[in-house]
């Protein structure tokens, strides 16, 4: 993965297809559709942000739309991904998923479509993909990868010698689930790591040796970890509808966590699991 300079909000990372996605991006998972998601994108938005990450079964997709179109913002200045869900997957159901996503938000295509876990099976993950490489050739995704998926998940569908290769794996990662197995193998294959949990959902910010750097740093906890992120190379993607904290996790770009603290924050893995790990299905 090439990688570019930290040096503020709209740094990108230029995916392996040549395409550039913003390194920091609002994740809107469990976000109320209605106000609350169209508040808290175009707060984002209003900040700086031009990367939104949704999914079919966050059921704000229209939301998101709607705030995109309030925002004034032109469309190909901002970044968008939605999922493909369990449910969907296959080729017919899939192509067809995704149509109902843009006419749900409103747009003609989206930046970046994701199978959203690996859990429906190996016969469906691959019709799934054919059906993801289909929506690039009509122009309806610009990109496409996956979520969720462990090593021998992507050993099967690059195995099957892929048309497109995926340019993202989106996995939970935070200092206590390193996940460096999955994060080797997406480096070797020129896979792009894109943090969802980033703050572990909050679980984990009063851990002291987190608290002891926020305060080195004069930074909070959440930023801390989203800047490890960064750091490691990740695309990050923390979630918040609150505009004081969508605007704090963006105000990252004017330190950097030392090396010696970076291996503090690595050494506080503990497979730490905060909802689901699809990972590890068949």
């Amino acid at each position: 993965m090439k990688r570019v300079e930290l040096e503020n909000l709209q740094s990108f990372c230029q995916l392996s297809n040549a395409r550039q996605i913003p390194r920091l991006g609002l994740g809107v998972y469990q976000a109320a559709p209605g106000k609350e998601t169209e508040n808290a994108v175009l707060w984002a938005l209003q900040a700086g942000y031009r990367h939104i990450d949704t999914a079919t079964i966050y059921d704000n997709e229209a939301s998101v739309g709607n705030a995109i179109r309030k925002s004034g913002i032109p469309r190909e200045q901002i970044f968008v991904t939605t999922k493909l869900t369990e449910d969907d997957q296959g080729y017919e159901s899939a192509i067809a998923a995704l149509e109902l996503s843009l006419e749900k938000m409103g747009l003609d295509y989206v930046d970046l479509y994701l199978i959203h876990s690996p859990l429906c099976g190996s016969e469906l993950r691959t019709k799934s993909w054919k059906a993801l490489e289909t929506l690039v050739e009509q122009g309806k995704a610009k990109s496409i990868g996956v979520s969720n998926y462990g090593v021998h998940h992507l050993k099967e569908l690059l195995g099957s010698n892929p048309t497109i290769r995926p340019v993202v794996n989106q996995i939970e990662v935070h200092p206590w689930l390193i996940r460096q197995d999955i994060i080797s193998f997406c480096e070797s294959q020129d896979i792009a790591v894109e943090a969802y949990s980033p703050l572990c959902q909050a679980v984990k910010l009063q851990d002291p040796t987190l608290a002891k750097l926020a305060t080195k740093y004069s930074k909070s906890p959440a930023q801390i970890l989203i800047r490890w992120s960064l750091q490691k190379g990740f695309i990050v993607i923390p979630k918040s509808a609150k505009k004081e904290r969508i605007e704090q996790n963006a105000d990252v770009f004017d330190f950097d966590i030392a090396d010696g603290d970076m291996a503090v924050l690595d050494s506080m893995n503990e497979n730490f699991v905060t909802e689901w790990d699809p990972t590890v299905a068949p």
